[in-house]
Parts: structure tokens; sequence; C-alpha cells
């Protein structure tokens, strides 16, 4: 019982801290609240879809849950908002590495240093949220029909549009849902970059509209290719993983 108590106490105070540095350096494209303010283990999570991306103006909800003995074991991360993504299972939970507890598992096809130990923390786990939704990882699915998907339309350069239209339906869909939450969602650079800067992930973001994109087809980016580098550095962004 007295090792549970401390666990409690420990993982209460890191969690305690980590509230107040998102508070004052929050990360892009994120906004985070307590379920219950008597509860530290459960965080609401708004996220923005990034400019630029086929997320853009896109607001949605997810939740943390944090085991008592974090940051020795990782949070669950789930989806509350409907998404159609090869890593998200039916329910919302997300199949991330960070995610997952650093045990050697040579079927997973993840190596133990891509797995949760006790230096990552939220701030980690949002920037990696936000770098899947862009870039699925295909090698081991949790929805099976959305990575075929996702593969046909990345295969295809972008003709086989049937991923990104059920993307862009899924994003329009949460536009009511800020509404109803008074949210203004970020659909700029400018905007959306309020505060600190995302470091660009090493391998880019396979989502950004020019890769494989005729500009014709999509609505509504006229106005932001005049800031495109404040957050994502996009000529980095033509990696695929296969």
């Amino acid at each position: 019982m007295a090792q549970h108590g401390h666990h409690v106490a420990s993982s209460q105070k890191a969690l305690m801290l980590e509230m107040k540095s998102l508070q004052d350096e929050p990360v892009e494209g994120f906004k985070i609240t307590l379920v219950d303010e008597s509860d530290m283990y459960n965080w609401e999570v708004a996220i923005f879809g990034p400019p630029n991306t086929h997320y853009e103006g896109g607001y949605f909800k997810a939740r943390i849950k944090f085991p008592v003995d974090y940051p020795y074991s990782p949070p669950a991360f789930r989806f509350l908002t409907k998404m159609w993504h090869p890593n998200i299972y039916e329910n919302g939970d997300v199949c991330i590495s960070i995610l997952h507890p650093p045990v050697d598992d040579p079927q997973s096809g993840e190596l133990p240093s891509e797995r949760w130990n006790p230096t990552q923390n939220v701030r980690t786990i949002l920037l990696s949220v936000i770098s899947l939704l862009n870039e699925p990882n295909t090698f081991s699915p949790a929805n099976v029909d959305a990575s075929v998907m996702y593969r046909k339309w990345r295969d295809s350069k972008g003709k086989d549009r049937e991923y990104i239209e059920i993307i862009r339906k899924q994003v329009l869909a949460t536009k009511a849902e800020a509404e109803r939450d008074g949210v203004k969602v970020p659909v700029t650079l400018d905007e959306y970059c309020v505060r600190t800067q995302i470091p660009p992930t090493d391998d880019g973001s396979n989502l950004l509209y020019d890769d494989y994109y005729d500009d014709e087809e999509l609505e509504d980016d006229d106005d932001e290719d005049d800031n495109e580098d404040c957050c994502y550095d996009e000529d980095d962004s033509g990696t695929e993983d296969s």
C-alpha cells in the first residue's frame, strides 16, 4: 500500500508540473484541460488540424488517461472524435510506439528504443500524435481498411482520393462541435503558431498538400502559402515509410 501511495504522490506531482509547463508554453495546435478538476489522471485534449495538411480546420477531441505509476508506465490516448486513420482503432484508441511499454517484442516490428520510457512526456506524445496523423505507419495497422485506402492514395500519388475525401468529411463534421464549444479553429500557420515553434519532424509529413497534389482540386488553401515556414519544414516532406 505504501508503495502505491508513493506512486500516486509522485505521479500527481509530475502531472501537475507537466500541466503547468503546457499552460506556460503550449504546444501549437493543442488545448489541454482536466476532465475533472479533482482528478489529475484524466486530461481532455483538443487538437487543431495543422494548416497545409488535409486535417486543416479540424477540431479533434481526445482523452489522455494516466496510470498511477506515470511516468514509469505510458498513458493511454483515445480520440473521442471519429477518426479514419491506419493507426487509430474504431473505439478511438491510438496505436503508436511511444505509448507501448518498453518490452522486447520482435513481432511488433518496434525497437524498444521507440517505445515509452520515463523521459517521454505529454509534449512528446502530442507531437508524436500530430506526426502520426500526417504520416501513418502501415506496418501493423490498427484499422486495416484505412491502411489499405491510405496506401492506394499514396501509391497513386493522390489520384485515388477516397482516403482524403473521408478525412475532409470528418474535418467538416468537426466544425459544428467547435462552434458548440465556442472555439475558433486556426486555419493559417500564423494563427496556428501562436506561442512556440514546433520543431520539424525528422522525416517530414507526407500528408502535406504539395507532396502528391494538384492544387486545383483543393478548396480553402489559397491564402496560406505566404507564411509557410512557421511550424513545418516543407522541404523535408517527401519521405515515405514503406
